[in-house]
């Protein structure tokens, strides 16, 4: 994968790491893996998207599942 790209902002999403495929595809990694919990409750450390905006939502989807499960 080649990363002349303009790696977008990640000052926004505190722990996670955005980058940029080849093929111009967003993907996010949180940097710490979740609890047990919050993997078993469905959330993902990965996710994917191919606007910066639509990677964003579902970021915060993750971390609402986590915190939902962490407060179960």
């Amino acid at each position: 994968m080649e990363n002349d790209r303009a790696e977008p902002s990640s000052e926004h999403v505190r722990g996670w790491r955005i980058f940029q495929s080849d093929q111009g595809r967003l993907w996010a990694t949180r940097e710490q893996p979740y609890d047990l919990a919050a993997e078993l409750a469905g959330a993902w450390r990965t996710v994917d998207a191919d606007e910066q905006l639509m990677l964003y939502r579902a970021i915060a989807e993750q971390e609402s599942i986590a915190t939902l499960a962490a407060t179960s």
